[in-house]
């Protein structure tokens, strides 16, 4: 126990050692994000409207027809 508890130490300090000059994402990185979120906002607006077609398209065949419209 007493290893995996000086193994567990040795990790953490490591950590410690990770460059401190480290700012966090840039200006690209935000935009690569951005792309991908609105590239996925895109794509299920898409579906969802084609869906939303095909599902009206459907219920006014089956209201005409239970109304006898040609």
């Amino acid at each position: 126990m007493a290893n995996f508890s000086s193994g567990l130490r040795a990790r953490f300090r490591s950590l410690g050692r990770l460059s401190p000059d480290e700012q966090g994402a840039t200006a690209t990185e935000y935009g690569i994000l951005t792309g991908f979120i609105a590239t996925a906002i895109v794509t299920g607006v898409g579906a969802f409207g084609t869906a939303l077609n095909l599902y009206f398209g459907q219920l006014s065949t089956g209201v005409r027809n239970a109304l006898g419209i040609p």
